[in-house]
């Protein structure tokens, strides 16, 4: 799947179609602000929630070069961590854009949101999916275990700060799992007060520790989420063929196969 060390792909996405993939931080190893108990990358290696530069835009735009003309739906920044790590993210998503002509999107766990900068840089790209995982602070460090001090309500209050300057399309991303099944319903009423353009429901389908809800699970999930704008889920993508309706098949594919 990898054309070089900072763009894969392009690859099936159930969310953005044909996803170019584009890795800011490119490190041995997981980068990132969280440790998420579910993450296919495993344990995060290097913990940190402090902005810097991993790969500069020289060697971003060089890389860009070898790929023009390549087909995709969308540019998605994602990778080994946490993408609004990269201090210079927002030139990143203008270069790209300019690069390829293709729309970009940003995959984040949202724990930067409450940062002007951070919510500057997302505020550049075509599509922004913000993780949420939990409805209390408690159940948000048990999942997501952030590698500092963090308060979810701060990070939602991010989100909404977001929303209020961003032109683009604001997808909101719940991670279901045994931990926060049975809170649906407080879920579902934080993204109707984040005013988000979208839901994503998702489960931990690819191979990590935590056991993924089924089909029939998510189902009864998605039912809390009645008559908000527009809601997706993981088993019901818009593409049959990028994810098989038997779960023990999808189990089988390789972890990099979908974002």
């Amino acid at each position: 799947m990898s054309i070089n060390s900072i763009i894969y792909g392009p690859v099936p996405s159930w969310r953005l179609g044909r996803s170019l993939g584009i890795d800011l931080l490119s490190t041995e190893g997981k980068t990132c602000s969280f440790d998420c108990v579910y993450c296919q990358l495993g344990r995060t290696v290097h913990p940190i929630y402090e902005r810097r530069e991993f790969v500069t835009i020289d060697h971003l735009a060089y890389e860009l070069e070898k790929v023009k003309g390549i087909g995709a739906d969308y540019i998605t920044f994602s990778g080994v961590g946490e993408p609004t790590l990269a201090l210079n993210l927002g030139e990143a998503i203008e270069l790209a854009r300019a690069y390829l002509g293709l729309p970009v999107a940003v995959l984040t766990n949202s724990s930067l949101m409450t940062r002007d900068d951070v919510r500057h840089d997302l505020s550049l790209a075509d599509v922004v999916v913000a993780k949420v995982d939990a409805h209390t602070n408690e159940l948000f460090h048990k999942i997501n275990h952030p590698v500092k001090i963090c308060v979810l309500e701060e990070i939602l209050l991010g989100i909404e700060l977001l929303n209020k300057q961003y032109r683009g399309k604001l997808a909101i991303q719940m991670m279901f799992m045994e931990m926060n099944k049975s809170y649906a319903q407080d879920m579902a009423s934080i993204a109707e007060n984040l005013l988000a353009d979208e839901v994503q429901i998702n489960t931990p389908l690819r191979p990590c520790p935590v056991r993924p809800l089924r089909r029939q699970e998510i189902e009864e999930i998605q039912k809390s989420f009645f008559g908000l704008k527009s809601v997706i889920s993981v088993y019901k993508t818009p593409r049959p063929e990028v994810f098989p309706q038997n779960l023990e098949e999808t189990l089988r594919r390789r972890p990099k196969l979908y974002t």
